[in-house]
């Protein structure tokens, strides 16, 4: 693990552009906060409805697309020629870690209200049919489609890092076999900066719901006020565990943190499980995963297009866009992680377990959501919709017994769950600006360090803007010129997979 200047050496170019693109933003946000928050609504409904149906098309083929890499003879193929580096549950652990933040929690509880107040395909508000639709749409925005998403960028990086031993996990690599000799020209540049980009304006977004969550169950713990400076305390401490976290690196710090964030969630989940309502949580589980399997391919391509709401734009479109734009950021941590496992594994693991542990909140939390609200113990729909959902994840987490503890826990969980998605956020944002990165090595500390930082200051200040529209955008605009990009990694993994055989032979 080695901090040398020469193996670590700082791409001077994405780190000054990108570290300027991000004050080119904060500036107008904190001079002209109305304005801001004007331009933002009409961009995020300008993008959502006239681009949708790109997002729908492009996710839709990335998930046959890697279904059929994986099941053919490339699925085989071995990233790298020495075992996997981790056990299978700490590889879990961490690629699990890295692509669901805490922003699974805000959902995870009273995603549902939503859908249920304002379902799809033109059904009856608050109706049964709206409640099995309700109870099926978060699970599936939080599937294999959008895990897809992110396994798209995490075998073309697999490809260059581990298959052709480029030793570097800039994105333009990534995309080498398409862009040739222009791999570290203007085009490849362009690429690379658009990486970081996309992660600074998803970042923006998860840091914002994560915070969300930690200021509701302190605020229930204290009746102190939930504003704006509550939240910025919370980022300030999420700041320092990411950028300890970093500080300590993959394996003292990233894999470790990790690991005890999937034990802390599976123990509050667990609990919630036992003391809820258990049958009827389990049996609305079997309901949503039959009607999730024999709609699938209707929720997939489900575009709206006689325009019956903006279910589609408001919901499948940003989350398309959201998954999008952090695909590069978790492809390049996933792909350092996974030396040693096939792409079959990779695939599989990251649609497979990610998919299963995103469903286990949705599952637990979301439908013991439903139950205090049709028992009428808690008005979940009325504080979810005029209040917010990390309201009610908190109310709901209150009245379990040892309520108390387990609201400090939740905002534990809450500052870990965020930590451990933008410590690996901060890692890669520095891979992704070095010229240089081999299999064995990592940044130099001050620059994970240094993007640590960074990264708490874009969702402060989204957040005096306010609402979950501006967190919404941030991720959609930047995931927009992505699209391209994720066009040329396509290409790019079947020139590489299909070289790799044929060497072979």
């Amino acid at each position: 693990m080695s901090d040398s200047p020469q193996e670590t050496e700082v791409d001077w170019f994405i780190f000054v552009a990108g570290s300027l693109l991000l004050v080119a933003v904060i500036i107008p946000i904190v001079f002209a906060p109305d304005a801001s928050r004007e331009l933002i609504a009409n961009v995020f409904t300008f993008l959502t409805t006239e681009m949708g149906i790109v997002y729908i098309i492009a996710a839709t083929l990335i998930f046959v697309f890697l279904l059929v890499v994986a099941v053919s003879g490339w699925g085989r193929i071995r990233l790298g020629d020495q075992p996997p580096q981790y056990s299978s549950a700490s590889w879990i652990a961490m690629l699990f870690s890295c692509g669901i933040g805490a922003s699974l929690i805000y959902w995870g509880a009273a995603e549902w209200v939503f859908y249920y107040l304002d379902p799809p395909f033109g059904i009856e508000a608050k109706s049964d049919e709206a409640v099995l639709w309700a109870m099926s749409y978060g699970m599936f925005h939080w599937g294999p489609v959008g895990w897809a998403l992110y396994c798209l960028p995490a075998i073309a990086l697999a490809c260059s890092y581990h298959i052709k031993k480029i030793p570097s996990l800039r994105l333009s690599d990534a995309c080498e076999p398409v862009l040739g000799s222009y791999t570290h020209r203007i085009p490849g540049r362009i690429i690379d900066l658009l990486f970081i980009i996309g992660l600074l304006g998803t970042a923006a977004t998860g840091l914002g719901l994560g915070t969300s969550v930690v200021a509701s169950a302190a605020t229930r713990m204290t009746g102190l006020e939930d504003g704006f400076e509550m939240q910025a305390i919370i980022i300030f401490i999420v700041t320092i565990t990411i950028a300890f976290s970093v500080y300590r690196g993959m394996d003292g710090g990233i894999r470790v943190l990790s690991n005890i964030n999937m034990s802390l969630a599976l123990i509050l989940v667990t609990f919630v499980l036992l003391v809820g309502p258990t049958r009827f949580i389990l049996e609305m589980a079997i309901v949503s995963i039959g009607h999730i399997t024999s709609n699938f391919v209707r929720m997939m391509t489900w575009a709206d297009p006689l325009e019956r709401s903006s279910f589609v734009e408001s919901w499948t479109v940003f989350y398309w866009a959201w998954w999008l734009a952090l695909g590069p950021f978790v492809g390049m941590f996933v792909c350092k992680i996974s030396h040693g496992r096939t792409i079959r594994e990779v695939i599989f693991g990251m649609m497979g377990w990610g998919s299963l542990g995103c469903w286990l909140f949705f599952i637990v939390l979301g439908n013991h959501a439903f139950f205090l609200e049709q028992q009428g113990i808690l008005p979940i729909v009325q504080e979810a919709s005029e209040v917010s959902p990390s309201a009610a994840i908190a109310s709901i987490i209150a009245i379990l017994p040892f309520g108390t503890f387990w609201l400090f826990y939740l905002a534990v969980i809450g500052i870990i769950f965020t930590a451990t998605t933008y410590d690996s956020a901060s890692y890669t944002l520095a891979a992704g600006a070095s010229r240089y990165l081999g299999e064995h090595d990592h940044p130099a500390r001050w620059h994970r360090v240094f993007w640590a930082a960074a990264l708490g200051i874009l969702p402060a200040c989204l957040l005096y803007l306010g609402g979950i529209r501006v967190l919404q955008t941030a991720s959609v605009v930047a995931s927009l010129p992505l699209l391209l990009v994720y066009l040329m990694l396509a290409v790019s993994i079947v020139r590489t997979l299909s070289s790799a055989v044929a060497t072979k032979d």
